[in-house]
């Protein structure tokens, strides 16, 4: 059973322990089941506006015998990271309940030079709440969102959520917040604070765009709440659940074949790219050295809007060799996630699918644009430098050595 693969619970509450004001079949008893097995607990929500004592005070209600410990919501996770980044003054914008989280953190909660700015949503937020976050991050405070959902259902409709004022304020100040909340792996770093081993975790909940994302995101198995199973566009999706149950009583009847994490992270982004073998007349290649990795690869670029990808790698080679170049032929279609994912320093991850071509020199003067390329030179293919990416030699063989186009 479920319930004896894993130590660690951590449970989505709306969808999963109640709707509304109402418990869901079968939650009260599987929840209070597992205490009685001695299981840890804990209950997550992105909803930033109450406090973990609101939270737990409510599902005692529902019968559920929880400690406000237990409790992790986007409001009191966020105030957790920030303690432990060292901020000790903040702004606010959002809820009573999350300045409360605030404070208790020991984080003074000020309008006059924050260390932050953390932005979270209420019924009250207002346009002059958005314009003096931005006027806080314009002068240097660090910008944290508290969860990235832009609504939250009501009983007349979606309302607003806390992401879609985190999205107001990046776009009046052009700066990329730090988001808390599911699926952002933060958010079950700090519900797993002090805990065993990740292998022995599992997350519970109701939504694959949060719950089991964010659940394969921080390497734990993610078990959907539903009367079905979703349809995944790919097997290596990770907004598909690791097992599927009707409710808390499947915990007790399913077993599940827990996540095994992929070597690469979840994109946020999937882009067009292109590569470049270029061959001189002694049939040597064309390699750079990359800035961002100090990595020897070939000329690659990204498709801009409104550009043909033989128009993009005829403007990317330039710009980091200074050759003019000639396309012979498309030689590959290179998508793999375990081979195309990138991770930036800047935190950003990109899917990209990469059309490969075999080109000649044109004209142009060699030369590295210190930009992009640190050092350029052409290679033997059959002596390839050590420090080299790993995908590329591949590409090179199929440019050099086949006929068709490879599709990978």
């Amino acid at each position: 059973m479920i319930a004896d693969q894993f130590e660690t619970f951590l449970f989505d509450l709306d969808g999963v322990i109640y709707l509304g004001d109402e418990a869901l079949p079968h939650a009260v008893d599987g929840v209070n089941r597992l205490y009685e097995q001695n299981k840890r607990i804990r209950f997550l929500t992105n909803d930033p506006r109450p406090t973990r004592q609101a939270v737990a005070s409510r599902l005692r209600e529902l019968g559920i015998r929880v400690d406000k410990e237990e409790i992790v919501t986007a409001a009191w996770a966020t105030a957790a990271h920030l303690r432990r980044e060292g901020v000790t003054t903040a702004a606010a914008v959002g809820s009573e309940g999350l300045r409360t989280e605030l404070r208790q953190q020991g984080i003074t909660v000020t309008n006059e030079s924050p260390d932050a700015v953390v932005v979270g949503v209420d019924e009250q937020t207002t346009y002059a709440d958005i314009r003096r976050a931005t006027r806080h991050i314009d002068q240097g405070a660090q910008f944290v969102g508290t969860n990235p959902d832009g609504a939250f259902p009501t009983p007349d409709g979606p309302a607003p959520g806390a992401g879609a004022i985190v999205r107001a304020v990046e776009t009046s100040t052009g700066a990329s917040p730090t988001v808390v909340g599911k699926p952002e792996p933060l958010m079950f770093e700090m519900a797993l604070e002090g805990t065993d081993v990740v292998q022995n975790a599992v997350v519970i909940g109701d939504n694959p765009a949060t719950d089991i994302l964010g659940a394969h995101r921080a390497g734990l198995t993610g078990i959907l709440v539903a009367d079905e199973a979703p349809i995944a566009a790919s097997s290596q999706d990770f907004t598909h659940p690791d097992e599927v149950i009707r409710s808390l009583s499947g915990l007790f009847s399913h077993t599940v074949t827990p996540w095994d994490n992929p070597q690469y992270s979840w994109p946020a982004d999937i882009r067009p790219g292109v590569g470049a073998v270029i061959l001189n007349e002694s049939g040597e290649v064309l390699l750079l050295k990359r800035a961002d990795k100090e990595q020897w690869a070939l000329p690659t670029g990204t498709v801009e809007r409104g550009e043909a990808v033989e128009e993009a790698i005829l403007r990317e080679v330039q710009e980091e060799t200074g050759l003019q170049i000639t396309v012979d032929r498309l030689t590959g279609v290179y998508s793999h996630p375990e081979q195309q994912v990138f991770s930036y320093p800047s935190g950003e991850t990109v899917h990209f699918v990469t059309n490969c071509f075999l080109c000649s020199v044109d004209g142009g003067t060699l030369e590295a644009d210190q930009d992009e390329a640190l050092d350029v030179r052409f290679a033997d293919t059959d002596r390839l430098p050590n420090r080299i990416l790993p995908m590329h030699p591949r590409w090179i063989t199929d440019a050099v050595e086949g006929t068709n186009v490879t599709i990978a």
